[in-house]
């Protein structure tokens, strides 16, 4: 089955950075076991599989060590194979927990695609919880951005969010896999994003996955929606368009757009540009 994946980088910086995916685009499923050594084989934070449902598609996504609700950049990944396969437009998806959509049009080289995601909300973390995930990366609470207090945000997954107020305290990020695959898993936080905001609308962000079995991710879209309907939940002066900037640490710098409106917990669209791997 390796033989039959699509590789492609989502939301990259033009034609350089972004994140791999895998995609599988099948008539019908292949036994869970069998798309969960696959996407261990291909070694990608997430592997997309996808068949004809309906008017649209059944997807599942895998990570090298688990099956995950939602993951924004094989989404992407997603929309640009299909629009590869299918012609531009739009293709509506039916998750585990959710139904989403995604489009994608051709520009040469490269395919912009832009996706809705799940209904987005968010709520407060414990102290112990806290306590444990600043103590995973040697955070003090003089590091911490109060402006964006730390949090449990979902956009159709869980995710721990942690905003810094030092632009180096991001470029600095270390943690112990072990340790932080263990608290990921047990919390089931998909991901934590650490996050500097270098102003309203434009922010930095590193993504570690120890959930899924990789270190960190060069772009995550899960977690941007999710931060998107966060900071539209706090009252945050976003003006229904964010830029973020994740990657570029770890020498793949990416590019993500969230757009939202201002209704609560409402759908966030995420864009980006593909490009073959």
């Amino acid at each position: 089955m390796t033989m039959d994946i699509l590789r492609l980088a989502a939301f990259s910086d033009a034609d350089q950075g972004g994140n791999p995916a895998g995609v599988w685009i099948g008539e019908i499923f292949p036994d869970d076991a069998i798309m969960q050594r696959v996407a261990a084989e291909v070694g990608y934070s997430e592997t997309a599989f996808a068949v004809p449902q309906g008017d649209g598609f059944r997807v599942r996504y895998f990570s090298p060590e688990a099956e995950v609700p939602f993951c924004g950049h094989a989404t992407i990944a997603l929309g640009a194979a299909l629009a590869g396969r299918f012609g531009e437009g739009l293709f509506k998806l039916f998750l585990n927990e959710a139904q989403i959509s995604v489009e994608g049009h051709r520009h040469g080289a490269l395919t912009s695609a832009a996706l809705q995601s799940p209904p987005t909300f968010s709520k407060p973390v414990s102290r112990e919880r806290l306590s444990q995930a600043m103590s995973l990366f040697d955070l003090q609470a003089e590091d911490i951005d109060l402006r964006i207090p730390p949090a449990l945000i979902n956009g159709g997954a869980q995710h721990l969010v942690l905003a810094v107020n030092r632009r180096d305290t991001l470029r600095n990020m270390r943690y112990d896999f072990a340790t932080g695959r263990e608290l990921m898993v047990r919390e089931g936080w998909v991901t934590i994003l650490l996050v500097f905001a270098e102003s309203p609308r434009l922010f930095h962000t590193r993504n570690p996955f120890a959930f899924g079995g990789v270190y960190e991710d060069p772009a995550t879209g899960a977690s941007s929606a999710a931060f998107a309907g966060y900071l539209r939940d706090i009252g945050w002066d976003h003006g229904g368009v964010i830029d973020i900037v994740q990657g570029e640490d770890m020498g793949s710098r990416s590019r993500i757009r969230a757009e939202f409106s201002p209704e609560p917990g409402s759908s966030i669209r995420l864009s980006g540009t593909a490009r073959t791997l």
